[in-house]
């Protein structure tokens, strides 16, 4: 005799299977930066371009920067911005931080901004970060996702992510996982030379 499962407890299963499964991206700011952390949640690298007429825009998006100075994403409309989701703990984070500070340093005379988006860390172990890896561009503090939820029409999806925003705000690419330079820097290109 084999047992029978309700369609209610298959939805209820499944429900608590994905639950589980979300868990891995964790919650707490304390991670040690070594990379032992299970926040982590891969991408692949893969890169979605998106046609000016599909675009979507993102929601108001501001706060504090991890210096104390408060960013917002509107100051920026007019420009090409580069948005990177990150976090101290995340190891993918530190190998892709060398390439955006290059795309960012050879494309901020184009108008070219970058913000970063910290996210769900400790406020010490982000500065340190960006001590370490020489960032010079400014990111939001995010300890608690609130940031990243403005997202929401073209979520980032993993840690790390970057978004590529044109003069108008909308998200022109995405990139899930971790990028290089030569991934960025052509979609970067791309949207300076929309008109």
């Amino acid at each position: 005799m084999s047992p029978r499962v309700s369609p209610a407890r298959a939805a209820a299963a499944a429900a608590a299977l994905c639950g589980l499964l979300a868990g891995c991206a964790g919650t707490s700011a304390s991670g040690d930066g070594q990379g032992s952390d299970t926040r982590f949640v891969s991408g692949d690298g893969n890169v979605t371009e998106y046609k000016a007429a599909g675009r979507k825009g993102v929601q108001d998006v501001g706060g504090d920067a991890l210096d104390g100075k408060p960013v917002k994403l509107a100051d920026l409309k007019g420009k090409v911005v580069v948005v990177n989701f990150w976090a101290s703990w995340c190891a993918p984070c530190r190998g892709e931080a060398p390439s955006l500070e290059q795309v960012y340093t050879e494309n901020k005379a184009k108008g070219v901004e970058f913000l970063g988006v910290n996210f769900k860390d400790s406020k010490a172990n982000a500065q340190a970060f960006e001590r370490k890896l020489k960032v010079t561009y400014p990111s939001l503090f995010d300890a608690d996702g609130q940031v990243t939820l403005a997202f929401r029409a073209v979520p980032p999806n993993a840690i790390p992510s970057t978004l590529v925003l044109d003069r108008q705000g909308r998200v022109a690419a995405r990139i899930i996982g971790s990028t290089t330079y030569s991934k960025l820097n052509p979609l970067v290109a791309k949207a300076v030379a929309e008109k």
